[in-house]
């Protein structure tokens, strides 16, 4: 499943806090080697516009912090948010 698609099972509601969570993981995160510069340049370009809580900047944002902080996002997502199939696509995306 691709990051557009999972984004689409994310209600519009929690979108907003969700991607401020995914936020603080990104930037927080110490392991910025597994980005590659298309990636990177994909989520500069959404903070420059502000755009993480729509649907592209989500899914730009949900596949850095998958990437970078697999680990503490599926969690987030399946605990805080309850989003147990969000969580489960997110992990079968990445693997």
């Amino acid at each position: 499943m691709d990051y557009p698609k999972i984004v689409k099972m994310i209600p519009v509601e929690k979108r907003g806090a969700i991607s401020e969570k995914l936020l603080n993981y990104v930037l927080k995160s110490k392991k910025e080697k597994k980005l590659t510069s298309g990636m990177a340049q994909c989520f500069l370009l959404q903070w420059q516009t502000s755009t993480f809580d729509n649907e592209v900047g989500l899914a730009v944002l949900l596949e850095t912090a998958a990437v970078l902080e697999l680990e503490k996002t599926t969690e987030f997502l399946e605990q805080e948010c309850q989003l147990a199939e969000v969580a489960k696509a997110l992990k079968e995306t990445i693997a």
